[in-house]
């Protein structure tokens, strides 16, 4: 960045990196198959949805 005299307004120089648009930075990341397998498996929801029930009841049962 540059300074500018008294009464002038200061020039900002570019950033150094340019971004495009549509780059794959600009895109969410896609899950991996083990991840999609893991959504989709009735067990494994079913077992986070104990914990998860668990979870809840030790925090209700300290208050």
């Amino acid at each position: 960045m540059t300074f500018a005299a008294k009464g002038e307004p200061a020039m900002i120089e570019p950033s150094k990196t340019e971004r495009r648009p549509y780059e794959q930075s600009f895109y969410p990341p896609v899950p991996t198959p083990f991840t999609k397998r893991m959504r989709t498996n009735l067990l494994w929801q079913f077992f986070r949805f104990v914990v998860l029930n668990i979870k809840m009841l030790r925090m209700v049962r300290k208050h």
